[in-house]
């Protein structure tokens, strides 16, 4: 799952193992471990392990999010609580790279423009996943 390479390889050899019958049942499973001690542990491994059990599910992890954020809004809706997530957009920090690109927005403008979706937010926007223009965001 953390080489492309080995993917598309994999992806070849089930499509010649079927001959264009196609795919009914893909169990999508994953992860490593290692019974490295401390002492014998290495970056290689550590970063092998992150990368698989970690990065490689990344997306998952961010659309279980967003389903958490629908599951909640329909539990609290009674309580009159809404439930959103909000998406801060690409914004200009150091974390946000190094590249200079216009569609980048301020630190300001993300904060701004977030707090002006939360503060107009109704029943209908609980569950949704937003960008910080208020703009529903697909998922």
């Amino acid at each position: 799952v953390t080489d492309p390479a080995s993917i598309k390889a994999a992806a070849a050899s089930v499509g010649e193992r079927l001959k264009g019958s196609g795919l009914n049942l893909l169990i999508n499973n994953a992860g490593v471990g290692n019974n490295n001690s401390l002492d014998t542990e290495t970056l290689d491994d550590m970063l092998h392990v992150y990368t698989t059990n970690t990065v490689a599910p990344l997306l998952l992890s961010q659309a279980a999010l967003n389903m958490l954020t629908r599951c909640q809004s329909m539990g609290y809706r009674e309580h009159g609580i809404l439930c959103v997530a909000l998406h801060p957009g690409w914004v200009k920090t150091d974390m946000g790279g190094t590249i200079e690109d216009k569609s980048r927005v301020t630190v300001d403008e993300s904060v701004g423009g977030m707090l002006k979706v939360l503060s107009n937010l109704s029943e209908k926007d609980s569950g949704a996943f937003l960008n910080w223009e208020g703009k529903v965001m697909a998922w």
